[in-house]
């Protein structure tokens, strides 16, 4: 089985459906750029974003990308991607994640979004000092929804799933 990648909004999964996917397909090993990146850089994500700008974070992500894809550090390996949120605004991360895996955008609703961004708040830079969750939630996700579809090969919508059942339906199509 080739490369598999997870993309989509903060909160739709993409870390507990690549865990649960990591069960099922347990010859291939999980990554979590942002965990990825954090351990190249030494520093944490919302570190980056304060010291450096969302820009330069956006490199590094590439930076990470070319590492996993094009220098070979994984050759032999197979693995499960979780990508973040937002890597796919980035026109060379688009192209390579969807040339070296099977990208599976993980689709969910702004009611399930923002609910589950509430559940799990976490540190996301990119939600930060904005008026409002669910209006910059519906502001990103009119930039980005296009850039997700571009650059997956599959659509899993994951409204009305729980990560088992959207890890299944990504096994199911990765064959």
């Amino acid at each position: 089985m080739g490369n598999i990648s997870l993309i989509g909004f903060m909160g739709s999964g993409k870390s507990s459906v690549g865990k649960e996917l990591s069960k099922l397909l347990h010859e291939m090993e999980l990554i979590d750029l942002d965990d990825y990146i954090e351990a190249m850089t030494g520093r944490t994500i919302p570190e980056i974003f304060e010291s450096e700008g969302e820009s330069a974070f956006r490199e590094l992500e590439r930076v990470a990308l070319e590492n996993i894809f094009m220098t070979g550090e994984l050759t032999g390996t197979s693995y499960i991607l979780s990508l973040g949120g937002g890597t796919v605004t980035t026109e060379a991360c688009r192209k390579a994640v969807r040339s070296n895996t099977a990208c599976f955008y993980l689709r969910a609703s702004i009611d399930t979004l923002v609910s589950n961004l509430e559940q799990w708040p976490g540190d996301r830079p990119m939600l930060r000092g904005r008026n409002g969750l669910r209006s910059r939630v519906r502001e990103l996700m009119a930039d980005r929804e296009p850039l997700y579809e571009e650059t997956a090969h599959h659509i899993i919508d994951v409204d009305d799933n729980d990560y088992a059942a959207a890890a299944v339906k990504v096994a199911s199509l990765a064959d």
